[in-house]
This record gives C-alpha cells, structure tokens and sequence, in this order.
C-alpha cells in the first residue's frame, strides 16, 4: 500500500491520469490525498471530478478556492469570471450528484503523521485548533444553509484571527487562511494582494509558513495553491519550514506533482509529470 500527496489538479486531467499511471496507482491498494483546486483554468474539470469521484475511499480530496467558487457559481451566489472553465461541469447532467460530493469534501485533513491544507494555517493555530476550525466550515458546507453561508463568505475582513470572532466572520477568516493564504505579519494579520514568490513577500509580511515560532511547525505539511513559489523546478519537493509545498503550476505549463510517503512522518518521494498544455490565459499563482 503506497500514500501519495498530490499538488493542484485544476482540471487537468489528461496529466492526472499519466501520473496515476507513472506511480502504477491501485484504487484497491493505494491512497491518494489531492490538496484542493480541483478543478478550473485547466481544460477538463469535469473530468476530474469524475475521475476523482469514481475512486471513492481511494482519494481523499481537500477544498481549494477554486473548489468553493465552483460551489458558489452551482448555489447561484457568485458570477463566472472570465477566465473559468467550469461550465462544463454546471451544465453536466450528473452535476447535483457532483456537487454534492464535492460539498462534503475535506478542508483539512490530519493523517499518517501529515497536516494538509490547500493554502495555509495562520501562526497561533495549533493542528488540533486547524482541524477544529477546519469542521466548522465542513459543517456549514454539508448543512442545510449552504447558499446563506456562501454568499456571506468573500471579502478580505476580518484580516486576523480572534479566538471571540462569531457567525460569518469566523467563517471566513477560516475559509481566507485555509485556502487562500500566502502572507501574513507575525501576529497573524493576512495580505491578499500578492501572489509572488517567497522572496517578494509585501512590508512587514512573511511568508505563513516561515513566521517564528508558529505553533504548527512540529508537525510535517503539505500544502498547494502558491505555484510560484516552486516554479522553479529546482525547488519542488523541498521541505520549507518543515512544509512541503506541491503546486507545481501544472495548469501553467508546469508539473503535476506526488509525494509518496515513506514510513516515518516527514519522509517522502517526489514524482512528477510534465504537463502539456501551454500556459492558461490569466495571472499565474492565483
């Protein structure tokens, strides 16, 4: 039985499944853990979502913002952007059952020895307080108030963390922390405005995953979402902080990336697929 962490498929399919196939993958042997954006920019969501589904207990997905845009759009609360590719999936005849399966995917996950998240944790939360806050969003995700909570969850406020923080405020700073955090100040105050590499971190800002003393850094994490900073092919599969970022831009022309875990927490090889498209029209990292 292998495990494997995979980085950001945004609906490409085609190099999801050559890399199942470079990792001689078994849905009755093997786990997959994908870590969020699922789908959009890339040019076949729809099978992705399929292809994801159709593995069942095998893969275990995370909810990356892409992943929740599609939920909006599906809910009626959110228009499509001009650089989506997700009409195919809005327009599927299986697209309840999808959605209905994507809604009650994971936007945390804590298993053998790894945290993952799609973008980050802010510095003061602990892993039991991440996949805490995690289960609210879940819960508000799978209940029966799902177009009210994803209607009151964009916007960039509250930009910190309080422990007294309540409704849709709560809420969204979780769902901006895990899914859409790059920077952040020591004491735990977002940015959003920039998608750069490690090294272009704004004025008083640092990277989530290098702020001193965060309470997480025990514990080995994969994350995705930030693909520039591993667009150099130089950097992929280096432990940052003792994080393991896997967003190597596939979308973008980049690769899709695998971490097969090895026995002991931290451990792990990296395997990769080039993908074939050229880059998507838009901004990359984003």
């Amino acid at each position: 039985m292998s495990l494997y962490l995979i980085g950001d498929l945004q609906g490409c399919k085609a190099p999801f499944q050559r890399l199942l196939e470079k990792i001689d993958f078994s849905a009755s042997r093997d786990t997959l853990y994908i870590l969020g954006d699922l789908v959009n920019r890339g040019p076949d969501s729809l099978g992705v979502l399929r292809s994801l589904h159709a593995l069942g207990d095998a893969a275990h997905c995370l909810l990356g913002n892409h992943d929740l845009h599609l939920l909006a759009l599906w809910q009626g609360v959110r228009k499509p952007g001009r650089k989506d590719t997700l009409q195919g999936v809005l327009h599927a005849p299986d697209c309840q059952a999808l959605m209905d399966w994507l809604r009650h995917r994971a936007m945390a996950m804590h298993a053998h020895g790894w945290l993952m998240v799609h973008a980050g944790v802010l510095p003061q939360w602990s892993v039991p307080q991440t996949m805490t806050l995690a289960a609210e969003v879940e819960r508000a995700l799978r209940g029966p108030d799902l177009k009210d909570f994803l209607s009151q969850m964009y916007g960039n406020t509250p930009v910190q963390w309080h422990d007294n923080l309540q409704g849709p405020d709560r809420l969204r700073v979780i769902v901006n922390a895990l899914t859409r955090l790059r920077f952040c100040s020591p004491d735990g105050m977002m940015e959003f405005s920039s998608s750069e590499d490690a090294s272009s971190a704004p004025a008083g800002f640092l990277p989530w995953f290098a702020v001193a003393g965060r309470a997480s850094v025990a514990t080995p994490m994969a994350f995705g979402h930030w693909s520039t900073l591993v667009s150099d092919s130089t950097k992929a599969g280096l432990l940052r902080d003792n994080t393991l970022p896997l967003d190597t831009g596939c979308v973008w022309g980049g690769c899709l990336s695998a971490a097969r875990l090895g026995g002991v927490a931290g451990e792990f090889e990296l395997l990769q697929v080039k993908c074939e498209q050229a880059q998507m029209p838009g901004k990359k990292g984003d």
